[in-house]
């Protein structure tokens, strides 16, 4: 290599081939064949041939029938005795010959243009009051383009509940992506006839926030692997080590620990994803001028005992609005119930399970009325006229049931 080297040096210096000759102490030969090369010399093994030559032609014609034959069968069909590692080199070679090639295309994200969503569940428990713990969902956006992370936990995975997080999600995004990737979320729809379809209430969120969403096929985990490695990335990096007293507390440890993850340096795209988040959510379209209507909506006349029932749970009204049609309305934090525009009872979201919430306003104003009323008078007898009440043996004389029963 390095006479090869000097040789040329020395010939475009201007130095004769007898003079290099004599210099180098090398053959005339030696100086013409590095002079006429293009390349530096290498050493090069002569190919010798291998015993699995002699049984490819069998190969070739095993994997003309059947391409996806495997190595082992190959061995046997064509009795081969000897390592089967050196055979399996060889059918590695020569397969793509009669496999049509399978490329896989690269998903290329545009700006502001997707984000995936999924529910990740996290394996440990949470206090949720009333000495109930629970594993409550978390929904999990993750944009494309970027890789940024937003989540929250959720009382449940319930359409009412789920809209309100993704609300909540979008409003701290501050921008709306053109279109939410999901998979078959009951909550948010399922394919059914060879086509997806939404529930009515995702139908009518999206509708007003005018986006689109993208229903991901059945047993299509690779659709949406950019949110299913951030669920993965929350288990193995957030949790380790954490205890949390509530789902308030779990939000509040959650948003501080995403704040540094999306600083993180993601190989995908070789940057942080804060990096790419300007230009992210400049390709996004606005909010719209007009909030959706989210969350739990319902009216019902209220009853005597004056409760609701909302998700397993009740929560006082004020008694006074007895018999009158309220209307309750319920976000992820707070539960209202008005009458006609009015406050008729405003309680905090209970994340426990068949509990009753009770306002010690409405439990006073429900005594005092009770009070108040004192024991109802018997109703009156209609036009005066006495009813008879007739009593009950009559009618078992009258079926013969009046013989008694050992």
């Amino acid at each position: 290599m390095e006479d090869w080297a000097e040789i040329r040096g020395l010939r475009r210096g201007g130095v004769a081939i007898k003079a290099i000759v004599r210099q180098l102490g090398v053959s005339r030969n030696a100086v013409r064949r590095a002079l006429a090369s293009v390349g530096p010399p290498a050493y090069r093994r002569p190919v010798r041939g291998s015993v699995v030559d002699g049984v490819e032609p069998l190969i070739r014609e095993l994997l003309q029938t059947t391409p996806s034959m495997p190595a082992t069968v190959i061995a046997e069909r064509i009795g081969w005795d000897r390592g089967i590692t050196i055979l399996r080199d060889r059918v590695r070679e020569l397969r793509p010959l009669f496999v049509p090639p399978d490329p896989a295309s690269r998903t290329m994200y545009v700006p502001g243009e997707r984000m995936r969503c999924d529910l990740w569940f996290p394996p440990v428990d949470v206090s949720v009051g009333f000495g109930q713990v629970a594993r409550p969902p978390v929904l999990v956006m993750a944009a494309g383009y970027s890789r940024m992370i937003f989540a929250v936990m959720l009382p449940s995975r319930k359409a009412p509940d789920l809209v309100a997080g993704h609300w909540l999600l979008l409003r701290r995004v501050g921008a709306l992506p053109r279109e939410l990737v999901w998979d078959n979320e009951s909550a948010v729809g399922s394919w059914r006839s060879g086509r997806p379809r939404l529930t009515d209430e995702f139908e009518a969120f999206r509708g007003v926030l005018g986006i689109g969403v993208h229903q991901c096929r059945p047993r299509d985990p690779e659709a949406k692997g950019i949110v299913e490695r951030a669920n993965g990335y929350l288990e193995t990096s957030f949790l380790p080590g954490r205890v949390f007293c509530s789902p308030a507390d779990f939000n509040a440890q959650l948003g501080q620990w995403l704040q540094l993850a999306n600083t993180r340096m993601v190989r995908r795209i070789g940057c942080a994803p804060v990096q790419r988040w300007a230009a992210d959510k400049a390709g996004m379209l606005s909010l719209p001028p007009v909030p959706p209507a989210i969350g739990w909506h319902c009216q019902l006349r209220l009853p005597r005992d004056h409760y609701v029932r909302l998700d397993s749970n009740d929560y006082s009204v004020d008694p006074v609005f007895v018999g009158r049609r309220v209307e309750v309305t319920a976000d992820l934090d707070t539960v209202r119930i008005t009458v006609d525009g009015r406050d008729a009872g405003t309680h905090q979201r209970c994340w426990a399970r068949q509990q009753t919430i009770t306002d010690p306003q409405h439990h006073r104003a429900a005594r005092e009325l009770a009070a108040r009323a004192g024991t109802p008078p018997t109703p009156p007898v209609p036009g005066g006229v006495l009813v008879e009440q007739r009593s009950l043996d009559a009618y078992d004389k009258a079926f013969g049931l009046t013989e008694d029963v050992a």
